[in-house]
């Protein structure tokens, strides 16, 4: 009679074989019922009309119904938090933000709902949305280089605002102050919209928001946009420098973006055919229109590079949340 413990090592060497068929098998055949795509904001905006946009497409290369689900809540995480506990089949993916992805893991830290590098996969980067800042056009500069000596002409003194404490906009203005070295004060709001009227009211000096936020307020003068926070010049505001071209902010970039993910653990053959219908879906020329309306450039890539992205964006926003002091305190 032979031992137990190699007759059982031989039936699990069998049972893990037997299961490879399976696997690939449930790879093939996918998707084989609805997939519900979360939103982690409210219905109604931007991300929103982009994923109804994408899950229109989806359906059309994947052959099945994709179920657009709004779960909003605490920045976007309650959603994100949700999907990165999901089974990790493919059934339940996220379109999500580069905030709650790459930006809160340094600001919550043990209080981190969950771990995005490990607990959410990556499918695709959709899109890159630079934020522009704004001046009331009483405010006696048009250009970085002026906006950086009038502050440093009133240390304290002149203030920006955002849509909330640790998001972007925040990030942006902090790391102005630090790589210009002046002192600008942070006047956070809930929500973008406050934020601008108060610019337009005199009460905030400037602020940083999305150009589709600010263009109607540009077109009327309302506000005067001095720069724009990506690398490059947007097709939007051609006359618009970006930040970054002035020589005391050389090297300045911060962009939202946002991109396609699914669980961790998602086998990689469902990934890939999730990636390829993403692909496929940003061609279609209304989703392109509606990235465009928002201000946002288009950024589809493979798995790899949205892989690769992904971690430097992590360590880039770990390395500016550390040196500006970002705190989720005020």
């Amino acid at each position: 009679m032979k031992p137990l413990i190699p007759r059982l090592r031989a039936a699990l060497g069998i049972a893990a074989l037997l299961s490879i068929p399976c696997a690939a098998s449930a790879a093939d055949d996918y998707p084989t019922m609805p997939i519900r795509l979360i939103v982690p904001y409210t219905a109604g905006g931007g991300v929103d009309l982009i994923a109804r946009l994408m899950a229109e497409r989806l359906h059309d290369t994947l052959g099945t119904s994709i179920i657009v689900e709004n779960k909003p809540g605490a920045s976007g995480m309650i959603g994100a938090n949700y999907v990165s506990k999901a089974k990790p089949d493919g059934y339940t993916i996220l379109l999500s933000a580069a905030g709650e992805i790459v930006v809160n893991p340094s600001l919550y830290k043990e209080k981190m709902m969950f771990n995005p590098e490990r607990e959410l996969a990556s499918v695709t980067l959709v899109a890159r949305i630079p934020n522009v800042l704004v001046v009331n056009p009483s405010v006696p500069v048009k250009t970085p280089a002026e906006l950086v000596a009038y502050a440093k002409s009133q240390p304290g003194r002149l203030t920006f605002s955002s849509s909330g404490i640790g998001n972007l906009q925040h990030v942006s203005g902090e790391l102005l102050d630090r790589m210009a070295g002046v002192d600008i004060r942070h006047i956070p709001y809930k929500g973008a919209a406050q934020q601008i009227a108060d610019v337009v009211a005199q009460h905030v000096t400037m602020t940083f928001t999305s150009v589709a936020a600010a263009m109607p307020f540009i077109k009327s003068g309302q506000v005067r946009p001095i720069a724009v926070t990506s690398s490059h010049r947007l097709e939007a505001l051609p006359d618009v420098p970006a930040l970054s071209e002035t020589p005391q902010l050389a090297g300045y970039e911060v962009v939202n973006w946002f991109g396609l993910f699914a669980p961790g653990g998602t086998p990689a053959p469902i990934l890939d055919k999730l990636n390829k219908a993403a692909l496929q879906a940003m061609k279609d020329p209304r989703l392109l229109q509606a990235l465009k309306d928002q201000g946002a450039e288009p950024a589809p890539s493979s798995r790899a590079e949205f892989d690769a992205f992904r971690r430097a964006e992590t360590a880039k926003f770990a390395k500016v949340i550390k040196e500006t002091n970002i705190t989720l305190q005020e």
